[in-house]
């Protein structure tokens, strides 16, 4: 059965303070919500990720992440966060190829494969984005686009090494725009994801993969989206600096 994940993603918000008051009140209302084969994550500034680490260690079923590390392991790269430093943290997770990484930071498909291999080589998960812009969606090119991301930035990975990546789906024209993507828009895209997995892949393969959904998933809406048979979680943006709305996304695998 493919885990279900809700992951937040807290961009850069927060100080140090208020990040560790909201991961308190998020590890205090997930002890009594998260049950069975799901896990929620919370992926923070560097600032606080050692201590939201430490906090999550009495509760099992949240996880820390980054949003981004550099693929080298050391060296003169100033301003710059490796895997092995957030490894020592105690996160477990890092998001790599969001569409702001890639926007803002020019971010290509080459780095982010070398990143991904960086994770995987020190027990980072990591949650691989990708997804069409509004110009890509409206020209009929969404497909392609998200086939050559997945080609370039995953495929290169064994069966084995693969297990340990979840994916995520980001429409970029449903980020931070107030518009989101139909159920049946979304769950279009995971489908093709999961028959692009098995194809490259095998269908086992393809079965276990947890894909995600980014785009502008809320409390009124993560009910219809999870409901779709590929859509298996969320990765949060605004709602998960509030931590009733939230919980209350994660919520939702205990109604269905």
């Amino acid at each position: 059965m493919r885990k279900k994940i809700v992951a937040g993603n807290w961009k850069m918000n927060l100080d140090y303070q208020q990040g560790i008051s909201l991961f308190s009140e998020i590890v205090n209302m997930a002890k009594d919500e998260v049950i069975g084969d799901q896990a929620v994550v919370v992926c923070s500034p560097f600032i606080h990720l050692h201590s939201i680490a430490q906090l999550a260690k009495g509760a099992p079923q949240v996880a820390v992440g980054a949003q981004n590390i550099y693929f080298e392991e050391a060296g003169a790269y100033t301003g710059e966060i490796s895997a092995l430093q957030v490894k020592s943290t105690g996160a477990g997770y890092v998001i790599l190829g969001h569409s702001e990484r890639r926007a803002y930071f020019h971010e290509d498909d080459y780095v982010l494969s070398k990143k991904a291999d960086a994770a995987l080589e020190h027990g980072l998960t990591p949650i691989f984005c990708v997804g069409e812009t509004k110009e890509e969606r409206e020209s009929n090119r969404y497909f392609e686009v998200i086939r050559t991301q997945l080609e370039k930035g995953v495929f290169h990975l064994s069966d084995n090494a693969f297990d340990n990546v979840v994916l995520a789906y980001e429409p970029v024209w449903a980020i931070g725009t107030g518009l989101t993507a139909s159920p049946e828009q979304a769950q279009e895209v995971h489908a093709f994801i999961r028959n692009e997995l098995a194809e490259h892949f095998n269908q086992e393969v393809a079965d276990r993969t947890t894909i995600l959904y980014g785009g502008s998933c809320n409390p009124k809406n993560a009910a219809e989206l999870f409901a779709q048979a590929d859509i298996d979680g969320g990765l949060i943006g605004g709602a998960s600096l509030k931590s009733r709305d939230f919980i209350e996304i994660v919520k939702v695998f205990n109604r269905s």
